[in-house]
């Protein structure tokens, strides 16, 4: 493996897609309520990608360091792991792409309030530092929230609530009761591709001392807890459209859930931890998915 294919694959590129449904969601329920611009959401998307690899390179490092990714590991080989590229390239790495997180924070700031009103710049310049810290410390450092169970609270809040409401408020400056239902959904969906990523890790993580969600549930109730998640995420859409729509536009987000469905049933029969990793990607673009049929619901057919 070069170099080069070393830095794509600790980017993860099939995770941006997941990365990126809360921003269409936002932009979608803007787009609800009358406001869009094209420029806040390239910019947004942007940002929201850089976080994600940011995030990526992180985790890689931080389990890498940690020794979590080891032979035991399911999945993908990981740059530090391999060998391919030293801690001290994937620290550089890391830097390098925080001070581009920080360039694209400010340029979606100024694109979104401009220099009128300094308290929503500064607000959004906190949330941006934070989210840059929770995609740092989710595995790197003695604290590391992803080893003490907090890395699903995380992914919620950041994949689901701020992704969605706070894109939506950088073009509405608002924010309505009706929006955290989708914002609960995408949360409640990207969690369950963190947690399916923790079922499969099951064994590995339980060796290394990675205390997750399943860990401690054990697998069985880790995979409760993943339907509890995705009929959450299903029910929380369903009374959105239901509210939000009128006619056959209450169904079309819907189609999205088909194959969550068909992926629950699989979960559902899976015995051996390897098994979940092909899954991953399945719920990762049904989520994509559901983004983007919200996305043309309230930007195209209203």
């Amino acid at each position: 493996m070069t170099k080069f294919k070393a830095w794509v694959n600790a980017a993860r590129l099939r995770t941006l897609p997941l990365s990126v449904s809360g921003i269409l969601v936002g932009t979608a329920l803007a787009g609800y309520y009358g406001s869009y611009d094209g420029s806040i959401l390239f910019w947004s998307i942007l940002t929201t990608i850089a976080f994600q690899i940011t995030s990526n390179f992180a985790n890689d490092y931080g389990d890498g360091v940690k020794g979590t990714d080891n032979e035991d590991r399911i999945g993908p080989k990981r740059a530090l792991q391999s060998g391919i590229l030293g801690r001290k390239e994937l620290k550089n790495g890391i830097i390098i792409s925080i001070l581009i997180d920080i360039m694209l924070v400010l340029i979606l700031v100024y694109q979104a309030f401009g220099l009128e009103n300094i308290f929503y710049p500064l607000l959004f310049i906190f949330l941006g530092g934070l989210s840059i810290w929770a995609a740092i410390k989710y595995t790197v450092g003695n604290s590391a929230y992803g080893y003490r169970g907090l890395g699903d609270l995380f992914v919620f809040l950041f994949f689901g609530i701020l992704a969605v409401l706070g894109s939506m408020f950088l073009y509405t400056k608002e924010i309505t009761v009706l929006s955290i239902l989708p914002a609960i959904a995408i949360g409640a969906l990207s969690t369950g591709v963190l947690n399916l990523n923790n079922l499969r890790d099951f064994n590995s993580d339980s060796k290394a001392n990675k205390k997750t969600m399943v860990v401690k549930m054990g697998l069985e109730k880790g995979k409760r807890y993943h339907y509890f998640l995705l009929l959450i995420a299903f029910v929380c859409v369903a009374l959105f459209n239901f509210y939000a729509f009128k006619g056959f536009y209450i169904l079309l987000p819907l189609i999205a859930f088909i194959p969550v469905f068909i992926h629950l049933m699989k979960v559902y029969k899976i015995k051996r931890p390897e098994l979940f990793d092909p899954e991953l990607k399945k719920l990762a673009l049904s989520t994509f998915f559901l983004a983007v049929l919200l996305y043309v619901n309230c930007n195209i057919f209203l």
